[in-house]
């Protein structure tokens, strides 16, 4: 009975997991490309202060984890400089989606493991062994061959796209850097909680240099659509909900199940997007989003044997 009850708790975490990340995704590409608000940093900031206010709350009240207190000055600028990094992938994606299909963004999304790989070596000199590079190649090409055959191709866009991704994958590099000393060392929701509110102060002046007429506009579709309001503040709590399964899934799962459910997740939204936003697909960029999610399961399972 124990047992049962451990595979329905995990079942519905992986669920949960499933559907705040997939559907902040599809929210995010509602509300930028379908519904007029063309707001990426406001919105960025609005899950940034929906990630610290509940992150307070969960750990302050709900005590779902013990809170880690930060120690020093050095450790604060160190967070403060993760922060900066995590807003620069978090508005990148979200310009992005402004422009790119979710299937083609989620399939530029899967080349995170090279560029970690690639700021691996480049920052601390580590070196994998020879088969875990050369299963980066179809991870590559596949994007390649994706964006040839996308017909909703944006340049920009895509640069937007890329540099999110790359901006990931060198924000967990530096984590593992910046915080490595196990004095310093937090668990994702500590630094969520830390990281939201230097996210907010960031942004904020962003917003309102970037984006000035940010409130008139949202206010004028809030009195035009009656739900912009409502989906605003499910966008914003699905984020953070994102953010607690991750954690919750790394917690009670092993890393080679959360590799093989992360990689299920991306194509789950692929299929999703395109059911929903009906944009145009060809065989060739299917066969290139193919290629690069096999290319990201031989390059875990390389890691895996040669680590």
């Amino acid at each position: 009975m124990s047992s049962k009850k451990q595979a329905l708790f995990i079942s519905s975490l992986v669920i949960l997991w499933y559907s705040s990340n997939i559907g902040v995704l599809l929210l995010n590409k509602f509300l930028l490309s379908n519904y007029g608000f063309r707001f990426p940093i406001f919105l960025t900031m609005c899950h940034m202060s929906a990630c610290a206010i509940l992150s307070y709350f969960s750990i302050v009240f709900l005590k779902l984890v013990p809170i880690q207190a930060i120690k020093s000055r050095s450790q604060f600028l160190k967070i403060a400089t993760l922060s900066v990094v995590f807003c620069g992938s978090v508005v990148g994606g979200n310009i992005s989606l402004r422009y790119l299909a979710v299937s083609f963004n989620q399939a530029v999304g899967a080349t995170t493991p090279f560029f970690t790989a690639l700021f691996a070596f480049m920052v601390t000199l580590k070196r994998e062994a020879w088969v875990t590079y050369a299963a980066l190649v179809p991870v590559v090409a596949g994007v390649v061959i994706a964006s040839g055959g996308e017909p909703g191709f944006h340049l920009f866009g895509f640069i937007m796209c890329i540099s999110a991704t790359a901006a990931r994958a060198f924000k967990s590099v530096l984590q593992g850097i910046l915080l490595s000393s196990e004095g310093e060392k937090l668990n994702s929701m500590n630094l969520l909680l830390y990281m939201s509110p230097i996210a907010v102060l960031v942004l904020l002046p962003a917003t309102l240099i970037m984006e000035p007429n940010v409130l008139e506009v949202t206010v004028s579709l809030g009195k035009e659509h009656k739900y912009m309001w409502l989906l605003l503040l499910i966008n914003s709590v699905l984020a953070y909900s994102a953010n607690l399964s991750n954690f919750l899934v790394t917690k009670h799962t092993s890393a080679l199940t959360l590799q093989v459910l992360g990689n299920a997740k991306g194509a789950v939204a692929v299929v999703i997007s395109i059911l929903l936003f009906r944009n145009p697909v060809t065989a060739v960029g299917i066969g290139g989003y193919t290629i690069t999610v096999l290319g990201v399961i031989f390059y875990g399972e390389a890691k895996r044997r040669f680590r």
